[in-house]
């Protein structure tokens, strides 16, 4: 369809480019080395012990999201639950992702690396729900059939900022309990009253449900800037409500950033799911599905251009609505099935938008350029990263040389290299990230 769009602008797609230049951020790092030994020990505290009984069914839910050693840390936590006596076994708590079925959120785990040969118990995915009451305003709870009617429920979940909201609760293991434990129903109706009340809403029916179900721990995950596991951290539910708000301040502590003051073309190579939950994270571009902005804290950037999809995505291309310019090769991998459950569940519809696609990389740079107000092909400031992950090495333009030159997080680490681009316009510079 695109690939033969004919799109003319003034002076045409040979412009010439700055060169880039690959460099490194510097920031404060933490690793957990040893991951079975960290979650032996945090299982290992007497209130935590005291949360799995000899003989008691326990669910272990365990969400959508891209964390790193997820599978290692899942088997860990149900070799745990294991030792204590406990019978554990696998929930998806993921609200409408995987297509909002039990076999699309099934196939989800099972690209993570999570079945049963793997993690040493049985995978239960159902969409059923369990209505567990209403919030003093009306709102009704739903939850997991097979969490609800287990003895005991296990929430591994990665504490991070949100993508679209802001609050002292954000992405973590209430909103696990509350949307992702709420399957699609519960997914559905919480997000139908809009990121602007979620930062009330999450804690108020993670406390509800947390005193309604049988939540015995949350074992939460902080990642560092390199996209690595940095605590691993095991909460009995009683403490849950209390601490998550101290691990979302770690957590933001620990994200990697932009360290460039103005941005007029970003190049994300790949977003997806699995690098965030709008493809590419607001957190670093300052952009969001929901249209709310206040507190995401980025440069500002004139245009985003995309290239691509991760695999693992699975054509899921929620949050594309954030760039503006893609190309034809990246339009062509998108699930719109996969991609509209997603957004229209949300309720934030911008996420799911088609921004301006052109047929080759050389076409979309350089509108990215032509539309950037007060620039020049000389002039212009493009930053290149892989995705939003990964941020350490990144490329950008000479043009920002002098600016970089006295700043001590930041380090050239090679020479300028050309972009260029091969016959059919599609990039022929390999960088390496």
């Amino acid at each position: 369809m695109f690939e033969d769009l004919q799109v003319k602008v003034e002076g045409g797609f040979d412009i010439r480019l700055p060169n880039m230049v690959p460099i490194k951020q510097k920031f404060q790092m933490s690793k957990v080395d040893d991951v079975p030994g960290v979650v032996e020990a945090e299982f290992g505290k007497t209130e935590v012990r005291a949360k799995i009984k000899p003989g008691m069914k326990v669910a272990v839910a365990v969400g959508s999201r891209g964390i790193h050693n997820l599978k290692e840390i899942v088997a860990c936590v149900v070799r745990e639950i294991k030792r204590m006596g406990g019978e554990p076994f696998i929930v998806p708590a993921m609200g409408s992702h995987g297509g909002a079925t039990a076999e699309g959120q099934a196939q989800v785990l099972a690209d993570y690396g999570i079945i049963e040969s793997s993690v040493g118990c049985p995978i239960r995915s159902s969409m059923e729900t369990v209505q567990v009451g209403h919030l003093p305003s009306g709102i009704p709870l739903y939850f997991d059939q097979f969490a609800y009617e287990s003895d005991a429920i296990v929430a591994v979940s990665r504490v991070k900022p949100h993508t679209d909201f802001k609050g002292t609760v954000e992405s973590g293991l209430q909103k696990m309990i509350v949307i992702g434990l709420g399957k699609h129903k519960g997914a559905s109706y919480i997000h139908s009253l809009g990121f602007d009340r979620f930062h009330a809403v999450i804690p108020e029916a993670g406390k509800a449900l947390i005193a309604r179900t049988n939540m015995a721990v949350g074992v939460a995950i902080i990642e560092n800037a390199r996209d690595e596991t940095a605590e691993i951290v095991a909460v009995p539910a009683e403490s849950i409500c209390e601490t998550e708000p101290e691990l979302l301040i770690r957590a933001k502590a620990a994200m990697p950033k932009l360290l460039l003051d103005q941005i007029d073309v970003l190049v994300v190579e790949e977003i997806g799911k699995n690098i965030s939950g709008s493809g590419m994270d607001p957190n670093i571009v300052g952009r969001t599905g929901s249209g709310l902005t206040e507190g995401f804290l980025a440069p500002p950037i004139q245009k985003i251009v995309v290239r691509d999809l991760t695999d693992k995505t699975h054509g899921n291309a929620a949050g594309i609505g954030i760039a503006d310019i893609i190309t034809a090769k990246v339009f062509n991998k998108i699930d719109f099935g996969y991609t509209y459950a997603n957004c229209i569940t949300s309720t934030a519809l911008l996420g799911a938008k088609i921004p301006v696609v052109l047929r080759s990389d050389k076409e979309a740079l350089a509108v990215a350029v032509k539309t950037s107000n007060r620039v020049t092909p000389e002039t212009v400031k493009i930053v290149w990263i892989q995705n939003t992950l990964k941020l350490e090495r990144i490329y950008v333009s000479d043009t920002y040389l002098g600016e970089i030159a006295n700043r001590d997080e930041i380090v050239v680490e090679g020479e300028p290299v050309p972009i260029e681009f091969d016959h059919r316009g599609q990039l022929a510079t390999l960088f390496q990230f």
